[in-house]
């Protein structure tokens, strides 16, 4: 039997990292991912991919380390052995990283330079080709300089967070350039999930959606409604990111939608798919607004789609509704799918009515 390919993932606890593992592990991988060490577990995204490391089927594993220690990163790597490493590990909320710019920056940036110098040093002792993954960010663009944006389009980041990708970005391109590595940037916008974070803008709506039904919240606050962004379908995105280490050279895609919609629009889509005014809930707190704003992404994805044959399968509506039906059924709620918008919407105004406490 054909030894299993081995991967290596950074983030492998995030949204991304655990649908790449699923992905990874359809194809045949052995998965390999890296986890910070903390005094709880924070493993809820891959915990039904794992088996027992002892059983002969186990083909996920777990290792301690972080992106801001070179030493452990090199460690792994020569325990493991990979042939393909996806850099999916950050400090990734644009609004945080205002306040804890330092950190964001080592981790983010300089994290990326630590993998390559490692993968750099193991070829070069080993001669064993590493595919090298760098998740780059739509934010890199910041005040986009061109609509659309594209691989050409020039950055102007706009936050310590997307300042650390473009650091990135470059470094991946050096070590291509410089050393022959197969280094490949994705230069991915926004994509949502059911896994998406709670604090991220489109998981804090859809949460809100399913509680405000359950009558658990009242209230959703929000900073910039205006702001428009790419939004696309988590797991179409992973699979680009293993197309373009499958590919004979390495290069960098941009993977977006081409379509653009404004959070008031995301809110439009999201309450009325339960037959709810997002108005009537959602209110405004300047603590959500960034010190620069980035008002406009929208993805060029025709080199992914041209190079790639990549394409996504779920537009925004589809989006919406993956996430608002996700987030009910984990509080119990039959979805807005099973025809009882009518229910729930009265649900909603009887509690509204008799002034029910809620948190």
């Amino acid at each position: 039997m054909a030894q299993s390919k081995k991967a290596l993932i950074t983030g492998i606890t995030g949204q991304d990292g655990s649908y790449l593992s699923e992905l990874l592990l359809s194809k045949g991988y052995e998965v390999h991912g890296i986890i910070r060490r903390t005094s709880t577990f924070n493993t809820d995204r891959i915990d039904h991919m794992y088996v027992d490391p002892h059983s002969s089927e186990a083909r996920l594993f777990l290792h301690y380390g972080d992106l801001t220690d070179g030493t452990t990163l090199r460690r792994i790597l020569e325990e493991v052995q990979p042939v393909e490493i996806y850099n999916l590990g950050a400090q990734s909320h644009v609004r945080v990283s205002f306040d804890s710019p330092e950190y964001t920056v080592d981790a983010v940036g300089m994290g990326v330079l630590r993998l390559l110098e490692a993968i750099r040093d193991y070829q070069r002792r080993t001669g064993i080709e590493v595919r090298f993954y760098q998740a780059g960010s739509s934010e890199m663009f910041g005040k986009v300089q061109d609509v659309p944006q594209s691989e050409t389009t020039p950055f102007y980041p706009r936050s310590p967070y997307s300042c650390a990708k473009v650091y990135g970005h470059w470094q991946t391109i050096n070590y291509r350039e410089s050393y022959d590595l197969f280094a490949c940037n994705g230069i991915l916008f926004n994509h949502e999930s059911p896994r998406r974070g709670e604090t991220f803008v489109t998981r804090k709506i859809t949460r809100a959606v399913a509680r405000i039904v359950a009558g658990k919240q009242k209230e959703l606050f929000l900073g910039n409604l205006d702001a428009k962004r790419d939004w696309g379908y988590a797991k179409d995105y992973v699979r680009a990111m293993w197309l373009m280490l499958q590919q004979d050279q390495a290069d960098d895609y941009v993977i977006a939608t081409g379509k653009t919609y404004s959070i008031k629009e995301f809110l439009d889509a999201a309450f009325n798919y339960v037959n709810l005014n997002w108005q009537d809930y959602v209110k405004f707190d300047p603590r959500y607004l960034r010190p620069t704003e980035v008002d406009l992404l929208i993805g060029d994805p025709s080199k992914a789609k041209q190079k790639l044959g990549w394409e996504p399968s779920v537009d925004f509506e589809g989006l919406v509704k993956i996430m608002v039906d996700a987030d009910m059924t984990a509080i119990g709620l039959t979805t807005p799918s099973g025809d009882i918008q009518s229910t729930i919407t009265d649900q909603v105004r009887e509690r509204t009515n008799v002034g029910l406490t809620v948190d």
